[in-house]
């Protein structure tokens, strides 16, 4: 009797004994790592994986069901992970195990990618624009400025590579004009963009005397004798150098066809600011707007288009640095920028921006997008005839105004002086994305 009750027992615990699982097709892909207790050994004598370990919907189960207080109501959350298993309600369930949830599985490598999802570019984007049509007054505000009856005559006596800190280069223009004694600038992205006061040839001249004034093609080398121009006279000299004035010549024609078939270039108009842009002024964010502007203007999606930067020498919007420091006095007396200005006896903006449009025709441009806040400048910038058509408007929201941490600048006085540029000059910028 009692071996044979024995024998029942036993044939009830060998029932009981867990089977191995079959391997799902529920798996996860092979550069997950599995848990720490992969392997059990199957009939053969071998070793295999436990695949419902492998099997995310196994393992937020038996997570579920060994948190659950009805299973194991003693098990501390830190036992200690064991083969054995328990039969709960015709269920299966390993025993003091706490697999970590799905979302912990650690991959193996990064893949490169998203399945099935392109990585996105990380290259920025060139500024978005507003279109304007100065000619129905569509967003270039409601005044008419005071415009030049003729434009100035420029000449651009000198053009030099710059290579910049940013790792991108740009070709500097100093321009001479016949309306006052100051040298103005004209920052050019893109090789594309010429003078043609520059590029004219000028009577004496030789080779090399076009290319110490910057009239050349290409880049300038070591040994380079020929500027890659025709002369009016001609060329002269060995038949390499009559090569290579005629592949310079070609490429100049390659240039203007290819500045033919571009889109307007983004274009900034920059009046002289030697507190802002050299002695680190918080009173105004012209040193933050000469940077942005060359930012953009350097950003690969923007090479194809150029950029010019338009700098010119009339500080103080026209009053001179002495007066603007006077006018600097005045606003720690109480006055904003615009009364100092009046009370100084000056206009509250004295600038004047034919140069700026005469310089734009003499690079090749009648059609541009302004980077700008100011609608003065639109109407200003297009001339007397609309020489220079203004197609978009480009706004320049302060940096700090972005919300992006660690860019930009605050202070009181520049957010007075910007206050006042919105409320007094018309500047059309939202003051809602001012900071409280």
């Amino acid at each position: 009797m009692d071996s044979g009750k024995d024998d029942g027992q036993a044939g009830q615990q060998k029932e009981q004994q867990p089977s191995v699982a079959t391997p799902t097709t529920e798996q996860l892909p092979s550069f997950y790592s599995p848990r720490t207790q992969p392997v059990v050994p199957d009939h053969e004598g071998d070793t295999k994986l436990r695949s419902d370990l492998l099997n995310i919907s196994a393992l937020a189960a038996t997570a579920a069901t060994a948190n659950s207080p009805q299973t194991n109501p003693r098990a501390p959350p830190t036992s200690a992970p064991s083969t054995h298993a328990t039969t709960t309600g015709g269920a299966t369930t390993p025993s003091n195990e706490q697999p970590p949830p799905p979302s912990l599985l650690s991959p193996q490598f990064t893949p490169p990618s998203t399945p099935g999802i392109a990585t996105p570019a990380t290259e920025e984007a060139p500024p978005r624009g507003v279109p304007v049509d100065s000619a129905r007054g569509v967003d270039c505000g409601k005044k008419r400025p005071r415009l030049l009856e003729t434009l100035p005559e420029v000449q651009c006596v000198v053009r030099a590579r710059i290579p910049t800190v940013a790792g991108t280069e740009m070709f500097l223009h100093l321009y001479t004009n016949n309306v006052d004694a100051k040298e103005h600038l004209a920052i050019v992205f893109g090789p594309h963009i010429r003078s043609r006061s520059l590029d004219a040839p000028r009577e004496g001249e030789t080779e090399m005397d076009r290319m110490v004034r910057g009239a050349y093609t290409g880049r300038l080398f070591p040994g380079r004798t020929q500027s890659g121009m025709a002369l009016g006279g001609g060329s002269s000299g060995s038949s390499q150098e009559q090569e290579q004035t005629k592949e310079g010549e070609e490429s100049q024609q390659s240039q203007q066809k290819q500045q033919q078939t571009q889109s307007a270039p983004l274009v900034r108009i920059h009046s002289e600011c030697y507190t802002g842009e050299t002695a680190w002024s918080a009173r105004c964010d012209c040193g933050e707007q000469l940077d942005e502007a060359a930012r953009l203007m350097s950003l690969p999606a923007q090479a194809q288009h150029g950029g010019i930067i338009i700098y010119l020498r009339q500080e103080g919007r026209g009053i001179g640095l002495g007066e603007k420091l006077k006018a600097y006095n005045l606003q720690d007396l109480g006055s904003d920028t615009v009364e100092a200005n009046l009370l100084l006896r000056h206009p509250a903006d004295a600038r004047s921006y034919g140069l700026a449009t005469a310089m734009l025709r003499d690079l090749g441009q009648d059609r541009i997008r302004l980077l700008t806040n100011n609608p003065d400048k639109i109407r200003a910038v297009e001339g007397p005839n609309r020489e220079v058509r203004v197609v978009e408007r480009v706004a320049m929201v302060p940096l700090s105004w972005k919300g992006r941490k660690g860019e930009g600048f605050r202070s009181q006085e520049v957010e007075g002086y910007l206050r006042t540029k919105i409320e007094k000059m018309g500047h059309m910028l939202d003051m809602g994305g001012m900071p409280p």
